[in-house]
């Protein structure tokens, strides 16, 4: 009795689910302190570049392809970090060899994966707030925010995180991890319908683009920030949501095979 009291007292107790999700949110934080300025910074640099280098391929640009594409650079400030940027900092943490050692702490897993999203959150909205302003200002458009922007805007970041955490998670090879991970880059800006309509893609690529998130993404957060744009919104908060869900599911399975 006395030695199971004696390695019950060593083993380590999960904390509450709060307190777990708040030191997860502080730690990540400070393992980003230096990095997630620029973060920031990149993000702001990017998201304005994309609103004001469509307008040098137009003498006069028209509102409402300024208003499509000001609304789509959002959704690319939004899942940049948490689809792109996590992967590569999870392939950094198996390269240094504190992978593992973050895996054993005794944190429930969802509290990790909320308090990544936050971090996530956190580098990527003042990008997108910066991109709209400079999209006002520059093309003297106004847009139309409601409510529903915010749960457009949550969900988006979720799903987009949750994406890229499934996949820091589920590739054990680091290399493997950063190569998809840059690969996507050139599909969400280049190859998903976010910044122009589908009806520009050829059928086939379009068809595939209305299974993925992506273009859902950009109608739900154009229906938050714009009027008669975009229509659909309800079969796209259920894609959006369903893709959300399975990447969590996904990431969930892929954590739990780890010891």
């Amino acid at each position: 009795m006395a030695v199971t009291a004696e390695l019950a007292e060593r083993t380590p107790r999960r904390p509450p689910w709060l307190h777990a999700y708040s030191t997860m949110t502080r730690w990540d934080l400070a393992g980003l302190r230096l990095q997630l300025p620029l973060i920031v910074v990149v993000q702001i640099l990017a998201g304005v570049g994309f609103v004001l280098g469509i307008g040098l391929f137009f003498d006069r640009i028209p509102a409402p392809v300024a208003l499509y594409v000001s609304t789509g650079v959002v959704v690319l400030n939004l899942t940049l970090v948490g689809l792109i940027v996590g992967p590569q900092i999870t392939a950094d943490q198996k390269f240094a060899g504190t992978y593992e050692y973050l895996r054993a702490l005794p944190v429930p897993a969802t509290a990790a994966a909320l308090a990544w999203f936050s971090v996530a959150l956190i580098a990527s909205l003042p990008a997108a707030v910066v991109s709209l302003v400079v999209a006002e200002l520059r093309y003297a458009i106004s847009f139309s925010i409601t409510p529903s922007i915010v749960p457009a805007v949550l969900l988006t970041a979720f799903t987009g995180t949750m994406l890229g955490y499934a996949l820091s998670h589920a590739i054990d090879d680091p290399m493997r991890t950063r190569l998809i991970a840059q690969m996507l880059v050139f599909f969400v800006f280049g190859f998903s319908p976010i910044l122009y309509p589908a009806s520009q893609q050829p059928p086939w690529l379009a068809t595939i683009s209305w299974w993925l998130p992506f273009e859902h993404m950009a109608t739900i957060v154009r229906a938050g920030l714009t009027t008669g744009i975009v229509s659909g919104i309800g079969t796209s908060y259920l894609n959006v949501a369903i893709w959300g869900l399975v990447a969590t599911a996904l990431s969930a399975r892929a954590l739990a095979r780890r010891p």
